[in-house]
């Protein structure tokens, strides 16, 4: 039954996965994509797909399960609590990981305009927590005030994105277009690869179904919020990426360093490159606070469940789990701080990797939850399409945790194992 308190409704919902998935890393990605020619557009569709079956998976558990902790939830529900408790773990280090690695970047842009920015270490250091803890403070003043921001940065987030999309469809050539397989090698290599690439734009599409207990009658507003925001981030990300390979020539796109600004720029000058570079400052603000809202919901699902501090459970005024988002920003702080040092910076990119896959791994248990759910629990009528769904989104999970190469894998499993001391040590 719908619950007029709670403070997410469908577009609020909406603007959590949209605005948790677009960040970043679509402004660089037609960079990244280049050395693949054509087959970079393969691999939208194919990851484009992907994210939709993941989608599918996880609103069908939702709905069976319309639970504070989405895929943590899932996991412990099927697993058991020490299980649950390693995917929370995992799940919990992915989010504050990502939350240094954003609000770096956003600084980054705001250097376009203020070059002192960047310049300045130390000056660096202190605009990246700033902006941290302001985001951080507004999450725990309400989660109301935070949805409601959500939603205008979603919104302005995509206007530089459809504009370039638009722009290139009016004004590109085809003859900018890249080869198919301007790599020389194999075709399916350089698909595998270029999927693996653009799966990290996708990242954060579960996050919607972590707050359930704030979201509005969240067994039917969730899967309807994962599908059309999977499908809309879908949609922005084959006209945007479209957009810039019209615009600009395949060798230039190869060396760019900003290829949305460079597509602008390219038709109407300068004023094209501040307008990406505002776009992108708005789009690394909303993931910024949906990671915050997110990573406090958490951390309290687990506690709930008696598995970290009871104390991580207890809201605030604002009807928010304040001392976990005050821990959670704390280390982020601190990884931002590292990064300062200039000697960790190495470990601090590894540590951004490690985030995504331990994103993903959450994702594939969550599958094999939904296969021993549903395969189970599903009316009979729907139960093979449970079964497919679920089957295709681990295969999916699987193959892009393949992707992110041994070395990543082997420090995320040690990262993980690190958990079981932990664990031990909260159920004494």
């Amino acid at each position: 039954m719908s619950n007029n308190k709670r403070a997410l409704g469908f577009w609020r919902g909406w603007s959590l996965v949209v605005g948790g998935i677009i960040g970043s890393g679509i402004f660089l990605l037609p960079t990244l994509l280049a050395p693949y020619g054509l087959i970079g557009l393969v691999a939208w569709l194919i990851t484009g797909a992907g994210a939709i079956v993941l989608a599918l998976m996880l609103a069908d558990l939702s709905r069976r399960m319309p639970r504070i902790g989405g895929p943590y939830a899932y996991c412990r529900e099927a697993f058991g609590d020490f299980i649950g408790f390693w995917i929370g773990w995992g799940f919990w280090i992915s989010i504050w990981s990502a939350i240094a690695a954003v609000a770096v970047a956003c600084v980054g842009y705001v250097g376009f305009f203020i070059p002192a920015l960047t310049r300045n270490p130390l000056l660096t250091t202190l605009t990246t927590l700033a902006i941290i803890w302001a985001l951080t403070l507004l999450n725990i003043h309400s989660m109301r005030a935070s949805g409601q921001f959500q939603v205008v940065a979603t919104v302005l987030k995509i206007v530089p994105l459809l504009f370039v999309g638009l722009l290139g469809l009016s004004m590109g050539s085809v003859s900018n277009l890249p080869e198919l397989n301007p790599t020389g090698g194999s075709m399916l290599g350089a698909i595998a690869t270029s999927v693996t690439l653009v799966m990290w734009a996708f990242a954060g599409l579960e996050g919607v179904t972590v707050p359930a207990d704030d979201i509005e009658d969240p067994g039917e507003t969730i899967p309807k919020v994962l599908v059309w925001g999977a499908l809309t981030v879908l949609g922005i990300y084959l006209l945007a990426y479209t957009g810039v390979i019209l615009l600009v020539p395949a060798s230039v796109l190869l060396n760019s360093t900003a290829p949305f600004a460079d597509a602008t720029v390219a038709v109407i000058g300068s004023t094209g490159a501040a307008l990406i570079a505002v776009g992108a400052i708005i789009a690394t603000l909303g993931t910024l606070n949906v990671q915050i809202l997110v990573v406090g919901q958490v951390v309290r699902a687990v506690a709930l469940d008696k598995l970290f501090p009871q104390k991580l459970a207890e809201l605030g005024k604002g009807g928010t789990p304040t001392l976990a988002i005050l821990i959670s920003a704390s280390l982020a702080s601190v990884l931002v701080i590292m990064n300062n040092t200039g000697g960790l910076v190495a470990a601090f990119r590894l540590m951004i990797l490690l985030a995504t896959l331990s994103a993903l791994i959450p994702l594939a248990f969550a599958s094999i939850a939904a296969l021993l759910f549903l395969s189970r629990d599903a009316p009979s009528a729907t139960r093979f399409k449970a079964r497919l769904t679920a089957s295709l989104a681990f295969a999916y999970s699987l193959l892009v945790i393949v992707g992110a190469g041994a070395e990543t894998v082997f420090y995320g499993f040690i990262l993980l194992m690190a958990a079981l001391p932990v664990y031990v040590f909260v159920k004494k």
